[in-house]
């Protein structure tokens, strides 16, 4: 009998059939799919979960973040208008607005709370930072230079219970020496205005007018440095690298990757950990395809012996259950796919209808900074989990294949009679 290769796909494809007489088969090859399927669904949403929370808090980041900040390395950056005339000819600059970065703690009865202040040129910061159209109380405009007004995070008025009027009693670290003794600065500043941009900020940031900040930390004619705006943020790391060139490395030059590098890192690594995580669970469920084709090789040594009596090689036997382990895994990826590309685009509506339909709420704002949750399916993690998913199927099929290959003819059929 002249036994080819497509001969052995055909009977493995039939094999493989799941509305073939013999219900158990049939049973246990639709559990595989369903393990497989449900496997690189939950691997996809996962993905595409945590590719969200890193695409939203990168777009907050971004949001509040200055792309670029060049400061000396001194205490003071002088000149600060001279070397902005000097960035303004790279291809990327936007805009630039100078900025004094100072420390403070409130007193306000019992509490005493640390603050991040910055010194802010009202009619500018907008350039940089979304001040202007994140207040949702008063106005930047009122910062005034002389008035010793300020602008708080909405979770830093809260806990201090202010509002817009509200005077405050500010403590600057800086030590005063009198007939007393060492004694820190005290400076009573008026809230003007409440802002919320949805990020740490709203917690420990104020904003003065930066003739007012410069007074507050003795800055003299100087400022802490420049913030700059970029066309492309991602780009950041090679205008960092031009401005240090061009600029002999005089001035301390950070782009938003390095001050938050820390984070960053911190999300691939815990991806990259939850991605083997969930790979060590999908192979649990491809390797119940394992049991599958064992089941079905000792289900037909009849068929075997009589194949291999007829003369199909060890070979094409292996091929009938290669193709057969194949389609199951072939038919759980590609079933996989669908649901997990489904449920992925769909992952943050059906969040809000369960959190609606049952009165609870999933995510706090004030720990992940988000109150819904976000997805992004990438492409690239489809074709890796899939490929992976694939892999392992045609793997798991290679031992049972092999065993139904070493099946003696005369032997199993001595078996059936």
């Amino acid at each position: 009998m002249n036994m080819n290769k497509p001969f052995s796909l055909f009977i493995g494809l039939r094999y493989t059939n799941l509305r073939k007489p013999d219900h158990f088969i049939s049973f246990i090859s639709l559990v595989s799919i369903i393990g497989i399927a449900l496997g690189v669904m939950v691997m996809i949403t996962v993905m595409s979960v945590m590719n969200g929370f890193t695409k939203e808090i990168r777009t907050r980041i971004l949001s509040v973040t200055p792309h670029l900040t060049v400061s000396a390395f001194a205490r003071e950056l002088n000149d600060w208008q001279g070397l902005q005339t000097k960035i303004h000819s790279h291809p990327q600059y936007v805009a630039s607005t100078p900025f004094i970065d100072g420390q403070g703690m409130f007193i306000e009865g019992q509490q005493i709370i640390g603050v991040g202040i910055r010194g802010i040129l009202p009619d500018q910061v907008e350039d940089v930072f979304p001040l202007h159209s994140a207040m949702i109380a008063g106005k930047a405009d009122d910062l005034k230079a002389g008035e010793f007004g300020i602008v708080l995070g909405v979770g830093l008025a809260n806990m201090l219970g202010a509002e817009v009027g509200d005077k405050l009693t500010l403590v600057i670290p800086d030590v005063t020496y009198t007939i007393a003794g060492a004694t820190p600065r005290f400076k009573t500043v008026k809230v003007v205005g409440v802002f919320e941009v949805g990020y740490l900020y709203d917690q420990n940031s104020a904003f003065l007018h930066m003739t007012d900040a410069s007074k507050l930390f003795k800055m003299h004619e100087g400022v802490s440095g420049l913030q700059v705006k970029l066309k492309d943020p991602f780009q950041s790391p090679d205008m960092v690298r031009d401005l240090n060139k061009s600029l002999s490395n005089q001035y301390a030059i950070v782009d938003w990757t390095m001050a938050n590098g820390t984070y960053f890192s911190a999300v691939k690594t815990e991806k990259t950990m939850m991605f083997f995580t969930l790979l060590l669970i999908l192979t649990i469920a491809v390797f119940n395809l394992v049991s599958t084709l064992v089941m079905v090789v000792t289900d037909k040594k009849g068929d075997i012996a009589l194949l291999r009596t007829l003369g199909a090689s060890t070979q094409k036997i292996m091929t009938i259950f290669v193709t057969q382990g194949a389609m199951i895994g072939g038919i759980g990826t590609l079933l996989g796919i669908i649901l997990g590309a489904a449920l992925s685009l769909n992952v943050t509506r059906i969040v809000d209808f369960i959190e609606r339909l049952f009165h609870v709420q999933f995510l706090s704002k004030e720990v992940y900074f988000i109150s819904f949750l976000p997805s992004d399916l990438h492409r690239s993690d489809v074709i890796l989990i899939s490929s992976c998913a694939f892999g392992l199927s045609l793997l798991a099929t290679l031992w049972p294949a092999w065993r139904a290959a070493q099946i003696e003819p005369a032997k199993a059929l001595r078996q059936d009679l």
